[in-house]
């Protein structure tokens, strides 16, 4: 009789801790960066976190993000892309040749591979929604075939050194006026936002939280944008990669939320057939999540290219690892249906600082490698345990 009643309250006490980390997952991932920081901070004393490494790692961290963007929606909607990777560096390689062998002007080269990587992107989706071959499969063969025909427009070799116009794209940075402006604007949002959605909620008669807590979230906001700013403008201001992947994260968390194609996107993944039934017409859906994932992949393809000032037939390799890895430490499931672009920025945060931290600290790639696949598949596990018996 005592074993069932402890066996009971253990069983319980393991349903409220899943129940806890559920719903406070983002919170736990802070608090794990957190930890991260401060180990290597201690570790590097005190180098990991100076404004100059703190750029770095941001400006690191924004390729991963821009995937990161496009992968989360594809993940949302039920399927897998193993070719962002190999994409990436296709595109980011076009853009060299365009650059450096044809001197095109930056705006037509942005035109014609970000075009590019749409197209590619729609290839992909109507392979997997029209053409019914596994995403898995279709991202299995783009993975090959788009690194093989990097290599061969390439010929194997680097391609540099590109103008100086498209490096201020991945090494330049905003002036410090611009970051306080920006700021500005972003607590202003904020604080609209928040009064919006206290006057919906007491509108249509929902309990409203107390405008103290609303109030000391919005002070928080202000001190971390304050804080992220100050850090940024005391090296040499904001990245411009770090503004547009903020951008980004504005752009997607409004589709995903605000929008019947964000919405279609969350049905598709949660219950297939039902949204088919309902007149949704699923396979459109799926090629154009498909679709912006191209486009991802073209945006960070030039990033990664300006950042290194050349062209690499070795770009974006592993680039798929740590895109999915993002959106699962972010805590998209992968079983479709769930997640959110703010999840997998934090996500590809985590990654960024894990890759910085152990190459600061000359930690070997194969350590590296080991602690990324770790964290993974601690990721999937995570995500399976809290999410069974639902």
């Amino acid at each position: 009789m005592t074993s069932t009643i402890r066996t009971g309250n253990g069983a319980a006490n393991t349903a409220a801790i899943k129940q806890l980390f559920s719903r406070y997952k983002i919170m736990a991932l802070l608090i794990a960066i957190a930890i991260i920081w401060a180990f290597f901070s201690w570790k590097t004393e005190g180098g990991f976190v100076t404004p100059r490494n703190l750029s770095n790692l941001l400006r690191q961290m924004s390729v991963t993000g821009i995937l990161a963007c496009g992968m989360v929606l594809v993940i949302i909607a039920g399927e897998i892309d193993l070719s962002v990777g190999s994409l990436l560096g296709l595109l980011g390689g076009v853009a060299a040749i365009l650059n450096v062998t044809h001197n095109l002007p930056l705006p037509l080269n942005l035109f014609l591979v970000l075009t590019l990587g749409l197209l590619l992107g729609l290839f992909n989706g109507y392979l997997t929604a029209y053409m019914r071959i596994p995403s898995f499969i279709v991202g299995l063969g783009g993975m090959l075939a788009f690194r093989g025909v990097l290599l061969g427009i390439t010929g194997g070799l680097t391609i540099a050194p590109v103008s100086s116009d498209l490096v201020y794209l991945g090494q330049g940075y905003l002036p410090a006026s611009f970051g306080v402006a920006l700021v500005i604007v972003l607590f202003v949002l904020a604080l609209a936002l928040t009064w919006r959605q206290r006057a919906n909620r007491a509108r249509h008669a929902l309990p409203v939280p107390p405008l103290w807590r609303d109030a000391i979230k919005v002070a928080l906001i202000g001190a971390v944008l304050l804080a992220f700013v100050r850090t940024l403008n005391s090296y040499d201001g904001i990245p411009v990669p770090v503004l547009l992947l903020l951008a980004l994260l504005g752009l997607f968390s409004y589709v995903t939320t605000q929008t019947v194609f964000g919405r279609r996107i969350y049905s598709v993944g949660s219950n297939m057939e039902a949204t088919r039934l309902s007149g949704v017409n699923v396979q459109s859906v799926k090629l154009w999540v498909f679709g912006i994932m191209g486009v991802m992949c073209a945006l960070a393809g030039l990033v990664n290219t300006a950042r290194l000032a050349a062209g690499s037939p070795s770009s974006g390799s592993m680039g798929e690892l740590d895109a999915i890895a993002a959106c699962f430490i972010g805590g998209t499931s992968m079983r479709g249906g769930s997640g959110t672009i703010y999840g997998a920025l934090i996500g590809a945060l985590v990654m960024a600082s894990l890759d910085n931290g152990m190459s600061m600290l000359d930690v070997g790639t194969y350590w590296q490698m080991i602690v990324k696949g770790s964290i993974l598949m601690l990721a999937v596990w995570v995500d399976v345990s809290t999410r069974s018996g639902r």
